[in-house]
């Protein structure tokens, strides 16, 4: 009888299992998300609106997909679908990422807090020869990008003071402004303070350094290949060029972040000890006092609140399309198209590049794509690092030159110029898909 009984409860739970296998439609609560945020923000734009992804806010739309995610699979117990939400809000690896979040964004305030980003822009402009000025944007903004582990950041430094040197000098500023966006898409994808390295190393299960390393052999022939073509597309130039003045002592921070990173140490500690550097560097100096330094903190921090909670209701919802099937169901979907590694790293590729620039955010779609990454990649035997490198890259290069993106946005307005006019200049994203199809293509990479 016991048997019998038995029996009949795991009847009962196969059947609840097979009918909570929702197939495609476990994703519709990204859907509603994507249609939502993407939706009215394009409304917005075309009806000439300022800021118009601003106007319906990412975790507002998040949670809209929330309600329809635990709506879905009627017959389930709600309470049951509330705990597997909240377990994958609080996930381990989401919570890092978050407190990395964090910390880097405290960094970055404090930095800036007692003069820092001013001294890195102007170190680097210090050491640029007015014949290579275009080359040395892209060049300068590659450094600052991978020392403060912004794309937005840095293109906010440096897009007024490259394009008004540029205009000075007579320059071409649809290319000036693609070496901006460029360089700082390149750091955005490198640094081990960028939230999309974070996502995507941690969410793909890779050391972040290895994952520097794997995508540091794509990126290095990438950029000196734009280097020579934005050398070549830099005519010639007249005017002078002001540069500020630089503290060094205010640079060390970045530089102390970038060398202990790469490393190997824990990127958490090595924030906590560049936010201390730079208390202390700004204290020692004066150019802060302690709450100023204290403030400048809790700002850096404070920006990146929205995309910490983006980050954990996403990590829910991921949780519940994975309890509906959809992940499998994903998963056999790709996977009845791909016939092999090479298959498995475009259709991994390709997947994060379309929802970065659908969702105009790559870190998000790093987040989305990884779970996926991760089970594809198991199957085909591709490495955690090799995963991070491409969700990285895709993402990064599909969103860069997006008219619709933030740093597209920004450089455009300052530069009066078109889009479409600094699309064509933006040489180091298209090399960098290029070789990155060449690794893909022809295995050149090491994945053991």
């Amino acid at each position: 009888m016991k048997g019998k009984n038995r029996e009949n409860t795991e009847n009962t739970e196969n059947t609840e299992n097979t009918g909570r296998q929702l197939g495609g439609l476990a994703f519709l609560p990204l859907l509603v998300f994507l249609v939502l945020y993407i939706g009215s923000g394009m409304t917005f734009t075309l009806m000439g609106f300022p800021k118009p992804f601003s106007y319906l806010p990412r975790h507002v739309a998040l949670l809209a997909g929330t309600l329809v995610a635990l709506y879905l699979w009627r017959k389930g117990p709600i309470d049951e679908k509330l705990k597997v939400f909240c377990t994958g809000m609080g996930d381990s690896g989401g919570m890092m990422i978050v407190l990395i979040y964090l910390l880097a964004g405290g960094f970055q305030g404090a930095a800036a807090a007692i003069g820092g980003k001013t001294s890195v822009v102007n170190f680097c402009l210090q050491f640029i020869p007015p014949s290579l000025l275009i080359p040395g944007v892209f060049l300068m903004c590659c450094f600052i990008s991978t020392a403060i582990g912004t794309s937005m950041g840095t293109i906010a430094a440096m897009a007024p003071v490259a394009i008004g040197v540029a205009q000075g000098a007579g320059l071409n500023l649809a290319a000036v402004c693609a070496a901006v966006i460029c360089g700082s898409y390149f750091g955005d994808n490198l640094s081990m303070i960028s939230d999309t390295t974070i996502a995507a190393a941690e969410g793909c299960g890779s050391r972040m350094q290895d994952k520097f390393r794997m995508n540091f052999a794509i990126a290095l022939p990438a950029a000196l290949v734009s280097l020579v073509l934005y050398y070549l597309v830099s005519g010639q130039v007249v005017g002078s060029i002001q540069v500020g003045e630089y503290n060094f002592l205010q640079v060390l921070p970045y530089l102390f972040v970038l060398v202990l990173a790469l490393r190997g140490i824990n990127v958490a500690l090595v924030l906590l000890g560049g936010i201390l550097m730079t208390g202390i560097i700004g204290l020692s100096q004066g150019t802060v006092d302690i709450f100023t330094w204290a403030r400048g903190l809790g700002s850096g921090m404070e920006d990146m609140f929205s995309i910490s909670i983006v980050a954990i209701l996403v990590s829910g919802i991921i949780a519940l399309v994975r309890y509906y099937g959809g992940v499998e169901w994903m998963v056999r979907k790709i996977t009845n198209h791909i016939h092999g590694r090479r298959g498995a790293e475009y259709g991994i590729g390709l997947l994060s590049g379309i929802l970065s620039a659908a969702m105009v955010n790559n870190t998000i779609a790093i987040i989305v794509t990884c779970p996926i990454a991760r089970v594809v990649g198991g199957k085909y035997s591709i490495a955690p690092r090799r995963l991070a490198s491409l969700v990285d890259i895709f993402a990064c290069s599909f969103l860069c030159v997006m008219p619709h993106d933030g740093g597209m946005l920004i450089v455009t307005q300052l530069a009066g110029t078109s889009p479409l006019d600094v699309m064509k200049y933006c040489y180091y994203i298209f090399a960098l898909l290029i070789a990155t199809c060449i690794t893909v293509q022809f295995g050149t990479h090491e994945n053991k």
